[in-house]
């Protein structure tokens, strides 16, 4: 998965400019509102969520030389067996 994450309060350098429609500044800034975050906040976490589910979905990575052996050590290694993880997959399906 490609994430990018910064760290708790580390700061915002970069400025992002963009113009948009007037019903689309209401519907944005209401959304931001019902869910208390101002309209900054409610646009990049919006923004974040949908290019890591783009990133995710890709099927086809480039991988430099270095990037491909440390995918197949990765892929090499064996399985690690973590007993909350197996019970967490045994408990039945919420409803």
């Amino acid at each position: 998965m490609y994430t990018v994450r910064t760290a708790v309060g580390s700061p915002k350098t970069e400025r992002v400019n963009f113009r948009v429609a007037p019903a689309d500044d209401v519907l944005l800034r209401h959304a931001a509102e019902q869910l208390g975050q101002t309209l900054s906040e409610f646009l990049v976490e919006s923004g974040r969520e949908r290019a890591e589910r783009l990133m995710t979905d890709r099927t086809r990575f480039v991988l430099d030389d270095s990037a491909w052996s440390a995918f197949c050590e990765a892929l090499d290694r064996p399985a690690e067996v973590k007993p909350q993880l197996s019970e967490l997959f045994a408990r039945p399906r919420p409803r």
